[in-house]
């Protein structure tokens, strides 16, 4: 069980939900009749901006610190981390941006940065807030937010999600990584960010940075 925890947060780790979440709406939900040129190029700047170059940063600076990146990080070092992850998620906005990618793709990373800026700030208080559980929030609040978007049924997108989050909740539980309010509290943040900025009833946001 303890083998299967650690799985399923990896796969899950809130590092890879961005590029999770496109590949999901391009070949598992209406947006697969995009032609697949153009799934490529959006693909493309995600896992460049989103994966490759903050790894990239992070190894050089693991490097130039001199800290083995196997270990749990301290906490200026989370910090840092995070800071690598919101530039490269601010310089992919603009990249999609300047590639005229539509508002609601784009919207997917600007909540995403949104997200880890809250999660950052709240942990400044409350240290052991679940991120993982605020990346998933993150995806529930996106399929409840293309749902009435585009006026599509999401019961079962839901139904299988809740489920994942609870099986992620209980990975992070049994790895003794997280409480239940730690955990409660990470999937409310995600969820409640990403409505801000998709949810056509409060995309203020959106509306406002990606017009």
């Amino acid at each position: 069980m303890r083998k299967g925890a650690q799985v399923l947060s990896f796969v899950f780790s809130p590092i890879f939900i961005p590029i999770l979440t496109f590949l999901y709406l391009f070949y598992y939900s209406f947006l697969k009749v995009i032609p697949g040129y153009y799934k490529i190029s959006v693909l493309s700047i995600v896992l460049v901006f989103t994966l490759v170059l903050p790894f990239v940063a992070i190894f050089v600076y693991a490097r130039l610190k001199k800290f083995p990146l196997q270990k749990p990080l301290e906490s200026h070092q989370y910090y840092v981390v995070y800071a690598i992850f919101g530039l490269s998620y601010f310089f992919c906005l603009v990249a999609m941006q300047r590639s005229n990618i539509p508002w609601y793709m784009t919207g997917i990373v600007l909540a995403a940065l949104l997200v880890l800026g809250v999660c950052a700030l709240i942990k400044i208080r409350w240290p052991h807030l679940s991120v993982h559980m605020a990346g998933i929030g993150g995806v529930i609040g996106g399929i409840v937010s293309f749902s009435e978007l585009f006026g599509y049924n999401p019961v079962w997108w839901l139904c299988g999600f809740i489920l994942l989050a609870g099986l992620l909740g209980s990975a992070r539980t049994l790895l003794k990584q997280h409480t239940l309010p730690q955990l409660l509290g990470g999937i409310a943040i995600g969820f409640c960010c990403t409505l801000l900025v998709l949810h056509p009833a409060c995309n203020y946001l959106s509306r406002f940075l990606l017009a």
